[in-house]
């Protein structure tokens, strides 16, 4: 559900985005608003920033090989990392860049043109609000009880968080080009345009840098959330057997690594072990509905606080 919302909300944000970045363009040409121009380098990232996430998807689907034992699903990881390096410079550092040379040559909107950036603003306002829309439909199909702030701390899948904020983003930046824009055409005033640009380009360094920092936490490894890890050792304890230790890690989005040591006694035979093991295995693939990777270690319990920890 996750994978195929997170796709679906790429392709909506994909599909505004191209067609957007096009009237952005066309109305900068016309008008030589740095907000417009702004916008528009803004929409160009956006789109290059899907057609990643959408590479990362494909490249992530990768079957496991001797290089690679435990599979491609970080790459998705990765390429979101890289989304917010393109957000960050081609987006956010432009905009910052294209509204110091407009303070240092302020100059209005004229000509018989002056309507278009209007026009081309308040309609990619209306895009923009459909592709948010639907990445908003399409996390709520994942993102339970839990508020905005948390889903965009916590999501393992990495895509529905970043067109969040990225629909997000452009809403906004549309509004305040609008503004700066709007002042502009009323005042004669450049300086406008160039608050408006520069409101922009701070905006989209914000963003790059909340999910620079989210995705670096995945890249990193994460552990199985809260609720997964109950119901594993939930699933290890059910039948009586006691757990010692459990460590998980997700190895991609729908993917995680479970490690677990469990108690044996000394007069288990080696057919009891493999038995108890293979039951627990059965157990956690039922509770998590989840790709696990599963390494059961028997071990005999020890009250000493360190005794059964790995070295």
């Amino acid at each position: 559900m996750a994978a195929s919302g997170g796709t679906k909300a790429v392709v909506a944000a994909l599909a505004a985005n191209l067609t957007i970045a096009v009237f952005k363009f066309i109305a900068w040409a016309v008008t030589a608003s740095s907000s417009m121009l702004a916008e528009a380098i803004h929409s160009v990232a956006d789109s290059g920033n899907q057609v990643l996430l959408l590479v990362g998807g494909k490249k992530a689907r990768r079957e496991a090989d001797e290089q690679h034992p435990f599979g491609y699903g970080r790459e998705r990881y990765v390429y979101s990392f890289i989304v917010s390096i393109v957000l960050f410079s081609v987006g956010g550092l432009f905009a910052l860049y294209e509204a110091w040379q407009k303070f240092k040559d302020p100059h209005g909107i004229e000509g018989r043109w002056w309507w278009v950036p209007l026009a081309v603003l308040i309609g990619a306002i209306i895009a923009e609000s459909l592709s948010f829309r639907t990445a908003i439909i399409e996390s709520n199909h994942v993102r339970g009880k839990q508020s905005w702030s948390k889903f965009i701390r916590t999501a393992k899948a990495p895509e529905l968080p970043v067109i969040l904020l990225e629909d997000l983003g452009a809403l906004v930046g549309l509004v305040l080009a609008l503004c700066g824009v709007s002042l502009t055409l009323i005042t004669g005033n450049g300086v406008f345009d160039a608050l408006g640009t520069a409101c922009i380009g701070v905006l989209l360094v914000l963003i790059a840098i909340v999910l620079a920092m989210e995705t670096k936490s995945l890249l990193l490894g994460e552990s199985a959330t809260a609720e997964h890890v109950a119901a594993i050792s939930d699933a290890i304890t059910h039948d009586g057997d006691k757990l010692i230790h459990l460590k998980t890690l997700h190895l991609g989005p729908e993917e995680i690594l479970v490690a677990a040591k469990v108690s044996v006694t000394d007069q288990s035979t080696g057919e009891h072990i493999a038995a108890t093991i293979n039951a627990i295995e059965i157990r956690i693939r039922e509770a998590v509905q989840l790709k696990c990777v599963i390494y059961i270690e028997p071990d005999i319990f020890v009250a000493s606080p360190n005794a059964n920890l790995e070295k």
